[in-house]
This record gives structure tokens, C-alpha cells and sequence, in this order.
């Protein structure tokens, strides 16, 4: 495996790779790497020749400035994990690669970006659709890998493939999860031990309100998992939300759409953890 830290040499090595009739995978990530990244990387190297893995912590996504300080940042171990899973190249950018100029670029997805994340972290996906743009013009893949615990991000990587015509596919992957349940994240690593105890009530509140939701209506499904999560001392709940998985805008009734996703944002202490279940399609 290759670890490349500048877009010239990305593109050189790409440019020969496409000159020789080889299909690209990129895998978009943040760094601290773990087993649902790792599964993103295993599919993309079933599916294509030569797969990328961008490991770069992005500054424009995060409006808190503490947020991005805390980030994991694991590269030698990452580097490690993705040799393993068959990954041929790291590109490993530093801050002035990726930005040596500001980037101005405004994007508007509404109403996928006005709800849930895009109300709670402004400008966060305009920061999104600025990194990964760029890792898709340099990269240039035929297909991009991820994960679908990003739920909101996913549906708005899609929306900004169609707006900007690139030739390229998105496939969303299931979310990874620990053998207790908990959805798998970089930003678990900052857990204490009796927070990540915590944690595990955001998935087991999930998976029983899929149950509970069979025979109750949205609303009182709704409040099943808001109380939940509001009775657990440490957890500060932000938003749940069902919507619908295309759309992404709330509905109020099981009957007002045939693809029901759940979505959660909460502060497990202060560490801010997101989860999702499907309810109805999707498939």
C-alpha cells in the first residue's frame, strides 16, 4: 500500500492505473479507523481494482472548534488497518493540500441539509459537499463507499453527485455495529468507561422501539424513545427524528411514507453520537 500525502502524486499514480483499464474505489474518512471502516474498504476492494482511502480530518465540517481539536487523529494505526483489508492507496493530505486557498463554494441541498444535522451544525454539510467534492475531483472513482450511519450525510453526498453531473456511482453500506449493539464510531474512542455503558441504551432503544412501533402509532413511538433516552442519566438528547429516508423531512403518520428512518443526536457526556434505525423500506 502506497501512503500519498500530495494531489499530484495521487493523480499521477491514478492516471496510470485508468490508463491501464482499472476501476477506482474511494473511501472517504476522517481517520481513527475502525471495523465499519474497515468493512466500507473490504467492499470497495470486492468491487473494484484500486481503492483510495482519504484519511483527513476536515476543519470545514465542524463548527466547534473544540470538536476538531478532540478529533482522534491514529494515522500509523489506520495506515496498519487498511494494508490489512486490501486498501492500495492512503492519501493522507495535510490541511494546506486540501485548502491552499479558502474555499468559498456555498452549496444549498434544501430541504435535505435544513433538518436534523444541518439545523443543529450550521454549514457543517457545506463543509462536507467541500471536502468530498475535492476528493472526487482528484480521485476521480468510479464508485465511493459509505456508511449509511451517517444517514443525513449520505442522502446529501447523493444530491450533490445529481446537482455537479459526476460520473460516478454512491453506495451506502449498513451500519457496523459492536457485538453489544452500539453503532460503531471514531468519536467512541473518547467515551469513559461508564459513558460508553451509557451509550448502549441509544441502541437498545432503537431496536425495541422497531418492535414497539408495530403495534403503536408514530407519535407514541416517537416519545417511546425520547423517554428512553431522557430517563438515562448522561445523555442529552438533541433531536429524534422520524423521517422520511429519501426526503429526510419528519412525518407524523406511519401511512405518510413508505420508507421510515429513525434518526438520533445526542451528547453522551460530552461526546455527541449519532444513530438510526429503520422503521419501513429501504431496501
Amino acid at each position: 500500500m502506497k501512503v500519498i500525502d500530495t494531489i499530484k502524486e495521487l493523480k499521477s499514480l491514478l492516471g496510470e492505473c485508468r490508463a491501464a483499464g482499472k476501476s477506482i474505489g474511494l473511501v472517504p474518512t476522517m481517520g481513527a479507523l475502525h471495523a465499519g471502516h474497515a468493512s466500507l474498504v473490504e467492499r470497495a476492494v470486492k468491487e473494484n481494482d484500486v481503492v483510495v482511502v482519504s484519511v483527513f480530518v476536515n476543519p470545514t465540517q465542524f463548527n466547534d472548534k473544540n470538536d476538531l481539536e478532540k478529533y482522534p487523529r491514529t494515522l500509523e494505526a489506520d495506515c496498519a488497518l487498511l494494508e490489512k483489508v486490501g486498501a492500495a492507496v492512503a492519501f493522507a493530505p495535510s490541511v494546506q493540500e486540501m485548502y491552499p486557498v479558502e474555499d468559498t463554494r456555498q452549496f444549498s441541498f434544501a430541504p435535505l441539509d435544513t433538518v436534523m444535522e444541518g439545523a443543529c451544525r450550521p454549514g457543517h454539510f457545506n463543509g462536507v459537499a467541500q471536502i468530498v467534492s475535492k476528493l472526487f475531483y482528484a480521485v476521480e472513482p468510479d464508485r465511493a463507499y459509505f456508511g449509511e450511519k451517517d444517514f443525513q450525510q449520505l442522502a446529501i453526498i447523493r444530491e450533490m453527485v445529481r446537482q455537479l453531473s459526476l460520473p460516478l456511482e454512491i453506495v451506502g453500506c449498513p451500519i457496523v455495529r459492536e457485538s453489544d449493539g452500539l453503532a460503531m464510531s471514531s468519536r467512541n474512542t473518547l467515551l469513559s468507561a461508564d459513558e460508553r455503558e451509557r451509550a448502549l441504551t441509544i441502541s437498545s432503544a432503537l431496536f425495541a422501539s422497531v418492535d414497539f412501533a408495530k403495534v403503536n402509532t408514530l407519535e407514541a413511538t416517537k416519545a417511546f424513545v425520547e423517554d428512553i433516552i431522557n430517563d438515562t442519566t448522561g445523555l442529552e438528547l438533541e433531536y429524534y427524528k422520524i423521517v422520511d429516508g429519501d426526503t429526510l423531512q419528519e412525518i407524523k403518520e406511519w401511512s405518510d411514507s413508505d420508507y421510515a428512518v429513525g434518526c438520533i443526536a445526542l451528547f453522551c457526556g460530552n461526546v455527541r453520537l449519532i444513530d438510526n434505525i429503520k422503521y419501513k423500506g429501504g431496501e
